[in-house]
């Protein structure tokens, strides 16, 4: 009989290896503005969107619309991809008015190959991550770590709705300390939050949904494509059973600025959602796809960095920070005396009301797309039902403040931390690590370097043992990237059946055989 015995081990059972990724640099951004030609096509968005990458970008673009665009604001310019998101303004708590905040560094977009066989976007393809109207978290105690993703399955939190609510993430900046893990916490941390503990600002990040069924989009934008079970890695649905590229995006803003220091006030999404629950992000890939796949099969250096292509490398130049930032799109006539960056607005442009939940927000009177986007954006649960757990609402307070600087700041290497379990960051409080005071009353002036990877140690074995995938984890130290594989020990013990058969006449000779079992530990640790 085999008997199957798991050996778990902390840090010290862990075993690292390295997915192949890039992280697609988009410095510049093509426009600010009520566009979004996914949840609106053809017609004005109800809320306003930061957008990257082609100005073929428009109310109606297609995909031959972002093909063709005259430039991108990518550094790899056959990117004519286009990657957008709700825009983050600060709402001042005396006057009431919005102020957009500064962004920093543009958006990164890593393109995480994960899975077997990942396949590049096909012409037309479009999809959303997010829920617009979202502003509940239905997953227990949103101000409590994550479980460990080995636990997810049995906690019944793996349908496409729990998933879709792990794919965002709030990250506090502070480079004087060690880094929080991406998608470690799930919810708009509010401004005392920040004024104590982000003193770099806070990088809002977005993982979207690799598994696909073969259609190039579907008709509510969602359900053509679903997350595999771990959110990046994972088992994807029968359902789904093809894998895309991973996309990821990272978005930094300068909540930290100093025309932000001692004001009261909140940070709200363009979408109206100071909670963050709603958050959300659209891509339209506009890649030939014949390229694409080349640089999905050759860019797989371990450092990520698009310079360590030779495909987009030879295919260049690469474009500067100057070149990325002169690209832009036309801006409708529609929105021609509209100003999304302008100061001291007396609303979100669109009027978007400010809507904190718990319950679903609800699309202004009138908006008839809007209307049918708050059908779409519950789709969320039409693989395995909703969450089973109850609903933590996150309480916010009414405040704000005004903001004077949009202009793009140099460009901020990435730091991808994937944070698998509680155990990645102990929290010590429920506000996840909350400072009493202001750690820093300045905003920090020096930019990390753009990480590096090394790679993996050489892992080995013994007969009988195997190691199962429990979940992944990634760590920037510095400048450099790893990316951790936590895997349990199985060892197969075989246990022999004896059999004692008595000769009558002989006496019985009694046997014994031991049983012994090998319990082995394997860690690997980067220098």
């Amino acid at each position: 009989m085999a008997l199957k015995v798991f050996f778990v081990f902390a840090l010290l059972g862990i075993i690292q290896a390295v997915s192949a990724f890039w992280r697609m640099e988009c410095h510049g951004r093509t426009g600010v503005a009520r566009i979004d030609p996914i949840m609106d096509a053809g017609i004005i968005s109800p809320h306003t969107h930061v957008v990257h990458g082609s100005s073929g970008f428009s109310v109606s673009a297609t995909f031959d619309d972002l093909a063709g665009g005259s430039c991108t604001s990518c550094a790899v310019k056959q990117d004519k991809s286009a990657y957008w998101t709700p825009a983050l303004y600060f709402q001042d708590g005396e006057t009431g008015d919005f102020d957009i905040v500064p962004q920093v560094g543009g958006m990164l977009s890593y393109y995480l190959l994960r899975g077997e066989n990942v396949t590049a976007f096909p012409p037309g393809f479009q999809m959303v991550s997010g829920s617009n109207y979202r502003r509940a978290y239905t997953l227990g105690d949103v101000k409590s770590p994550d479980p460990p993703q080995s636990d997810w399955a049995a906690l019944k939190q793996t349908s496409q709705s729990d998933l879709e609510q792990r794919a965002i993430g709030f990250n506090c900046l502070d480079y004087s300390k060690a880094p929080e893990g991406s998608l470690y916490r799930h919810f708009l941390p509010d401004k005392a939050f920040q004024d104590a503990n982000c003193p770099d600002g806070i990088r809002i990040e977005l993982a979207f949904p690799s598994c696909w069924n073969g259609e190039a989009k579907a008709d509510d934008h969602k359900s053509h494509m679903a997350y595999p079970d771990l959110v990046q890695d994972g088992n994807c649905p029968d359902s789904h059973p093809q894998r895309l590229v991973t996309l990821f995006y990272e978005t930094i803003w300068n909540t930290a600025d100093k025309q932000f220091k001692g004001r009261n006030g909140r940070f709200v999404l363009s979408n109206g959602d100071p909670t963050g629950f709603g958050y959300h992000g659209d891509f339209m890939s506009g890649w030939d796809v014949d390229f694409l796949q080349e640089a999905i099969d050759t860019c797989t250096n371990e450092s990520g960095s698009i310079r360590d292509c030779a495909l987009f490398v030879d295919h260049g130049p690469l474009q500067d920070d100057a070149k990325q930032n002169d690209c832009s799109f036309d801006v409708p006539a529609a929105l021609a005396h509209e100003d999304s960056l302008a100061l001291n607005l007396k609303n979100l442009p669109g009027n978007i009301q400010i809507q904190a939940g718990p319950q679903s927000a609800t699309p202004a009177a009138g908006n008839v797309a809007s209307a049918i986007s708050v059908a779409t954006s519950m789709l969320g649960d039409f693989f395995g039902g909703a969450a089973t757990t109850t609903s933590s609402a996150l309480s916010t307070s009414s405040t704000s403040a005004t903001s004077t600087s949009t202009s793009l700041a140099p460009a901020l290497g990435g730091a991808f931390l994937e944070s698998s379990s509680a155990s990645a960051v102990e929290a010590t409080s429920p506000d996840f690590n909350v400072q009493a005071v202001p750690t820093s009353t300045a905003t920090s002036s020096s930019l990390p370097a753009a990480p590096t990877t090394t790679s993996a140690p050489v892992v080995t074995s013994e007969p009988g043992l195997v190691y199962e995938i429990v979940s992944t984890q990634t760590i920037t130290n510095g400048a450099q990237v790893e990316e951790i594989v936590w895997k349990e020990p199985v060892l197969y013990v075989t246990e022999d059946s004896v059999t004692t058969v008595t000769v009558p006449g002989a006496k019985p000779e009694r046997k014994l055989r031991p049983r012994h079992a090998h319990q082995h530990g394997h860690h690997g640790r980067r220098s």
